[in-house]
């Protein structure tokens, strides 16, 4: 299913706009554009509410005809257990975490994954863990299968290993088969002032350097169902209302490309 992430609101939910929207305004305006799926990615009001809260932002996400996924950071096996109670009050099929190895080093990460996977597997909840740069991806490939768990698999998000040098092509083939839930955000490099070093930030999906349909003909996210999941790097664009409307733009542009790419494929 086709989805999108806080992250794609990530301008307008924070205080550098007048009127910050709320977690509701962000399930409104995605169910508005189609979306099937919200996943609330790193948010940290999400962690604090009570069972009541809970129960009445699922409400709401029913309402709007949207089922919910999470997002966290971190696998410490008490953490995993509470967002695991959080999933499933929401009704959410996915909880995507990373593992951040100054906090928990691989080989105890790897005794917390097996230590959470059984209450996981047992709820019908998967954990997909991130690609990203702070865990080399043949690394998170390897603790994947060592702990073994079909509830456990992995986010795939190609552009987030580029600061650890790793070929975006080659994270997507690393992970294809364990991949549990897709992060589709383009990225592109551009020269700084001076032809002096490089950026490596957002672009608009298609304009940049991921390779949509290659990481969607590996993954085969519809046949498997895997969630895809709409996030940016939108850099700040000078003004609040500027930055607003292209956030707006960018995820408006991107749910169009996914659902033209489904009608190509379905014709």
């Amino acid at each position: 299913m086709l989805g999108i992430s806080t992250y794609a609101y990530l301008w307008r939910a924070s205080d550098r706009v007048p009127e910050p929207w709320t977690l509701p305004q962000m399930l409104a305006d995605a169910a508005s554009l189609g979306a099937e799926v919200f996943e609330i990615c790193d948010h940290a009001p999400l962690e604090g509410m009570d069972a009541a809260q809970l129960h009445e932002l699922r409400s709401l996400a029913d309402d709007l005809g949207l089922r919910l996924a999470v997002g966290t950071r971190g696998v410490r096996a008490a953490h995993l257990r509470r967002f695991l109670e959080i999933a499933e009050a929401l009704g959410a099929g996915t909880v995507r975490s990373m593992v951040q190895p100054a906090d928990t080093p691989v080989d105890v990460a790897r005794e917390q994954l097996r230590a959470a996977m059984p209450a996981y597997a047992a709820a019908g909840v998967e954990l997909a863990l991130e690609t990203y740069e702070q865990l080399p991806t043949t690394a998170l490939v390897e603790l994947v299968e060592t702990v073994d768990s079909p509830a456990l698999g992995i986010t795939l998000d190609p552009g987030n290993a580029v600061a650890a040098l790793e070929r975006p092509a080659d994270v997507v083939a690393a992970t294809a088969a364990h991949v549990k839930n897709l992060h589709v955000k383009d990225f592109a490099f551009t020269r700084e002032p001076g032809w002096v070093g490089f950026t490596f930030s957002g672009a608009r999906l298609g304009e940049g350097l991921l390779d949509y349909a290659a990481m969607v003909a590996a993954v085969a996210p519809e046949e498997r169902g895997i969630d895809q999941i709409i996030e940016h790097w939108l850099p700040w664009q000078g003004d609040a209302e500027t930055t607003a409307t292209a956030e707006h733009d960018w995820t408006v542009h991107s749910m169009d490309c996914l659902k033209s790419h489904l009608r190509r494929t379905h014709a």
